[in-house]
């Protein structure tokens, strides 16, 4: 049996992006868009969430970028952000659990919110709607 515990460490953080990041590339929705519209390359990409997930849960300060504009052109609508929101909770409950791991569900929340909101594709505010996950 495993115990979870909960993200401590900069390979914990690995571990989550490496293992969201593998059931989006699998994800019928949300693999065309980072392969085949967005054309991430992975090499480049993944380390930057390393870094940008780093600096979230630890306030390591070793992310530099904006991401934002680079989402802003994608032809994604709310079922996207609903889809990313939901393989990246599933994750972290699979992998982790504790106060560092509600904080990062906390933060996607709120990162997909903004996203969506800004590009015009929340219908409705509530629908990622939580301000938190459930405990």
């Amino acid at each position: 049996m495993n115990l979870l515990t909960d993200i401590k460490t900069p390979e914990d953080v690995k571990t989550l992006v490496d293992a969201f990041y593998a059931k989006v590339n699998r994800d019928e929705l949300l693999a065309p868009i980072f392969n085949e519209t967005a054309s991430v390359d992975w090499t480049e990409h993944l380390p930057k969430m390393y870094r940008f997930w780093e600096s979230m849960l630890f306030g390591a300060g070793n992310y530099q970028g904006a991401p934002f504009p680079k989402h802003a052109v994608l032809p994604v609508e709310q079922a996207h952000f609903e889809r990313w929101l939901t393989l990246f909770v599933e994750t972290i409950d699979e992998n982790f659990i504790g106060e560092k791991s509600e904080q990062a569900k906390n933060s996607a929340v709120c990162i997909a919110d903004t996203f969506a909101q800004r590009m015009g594709v929340l219908t409705d505010p509530a629908a990622l709607g939580r301000t938190r996950w459930p405990d």
